[in-house]
């Protein structure tokens, strides 16, 4: 008789948050500072800041109502996020969304300085950058 082990998948859906996690701290300011010149691109939008890992890890868009119906879906197991969203202040915090392994993790940190300090003190254009970030992210986490 086969059995399965029933853990796996939720062992590598854990390893990459781990990894997640790990990209996180090692670049706050880089993230901050992204999360800080999309804002400044697109404005005051209902859209959160996505980080798609499917195949190779780039930045998404996700519209609120996207979210709102993936919490009806799941019977309101991710309405804590909702809440974030609603409250989010991108002058002195990052909030994003990861999607990986059909599970979604929640970014969100207040950064040592604030998102627009970063910005300027990094001094990168947006698409320099998403290069260095989904570039990096590529080479960090592994699904």
């Amino acid at each position: 008789m086969m059995t399965f082990n029933n853990n796996l998948p939720q062992k590598n859906q854990n390893n990459w948050q781990h990894q997640l996690d790990k990209f996180v701290k090692a670049n706050q300011k880089e993230l901050a500072a992204l999360a800080w010149g999309l804002k400044l691109e697109n404005g005051e939008t209902d859209e959160t800041i996505g980080i798609d890992l499917k195949e190779t890890p780039k930045f998404v868009y996700c519209s609120k109502a996207a979210i709102e119906t993936l919490n009806r879906n799941v019977d309101g197991k991710i309405q804590e996020i909702l809440g974030l969203i609603d409250g989010y202040k991108p002058e002195i915090e990052v909030l994003m969304i990861a999607i990986g392994d059909s599970q979604i993790k929640l970014v969100y940190f207040q950064p040592e300085i604030s998102p627009p300090n970063c910005f300027e003190q990094l001094g990168h254009n947006l698409d320099a950058l998403l290069e260095i970030l989904e570039t990096g992210m590529s080479q960090f986490i592994n699904l």
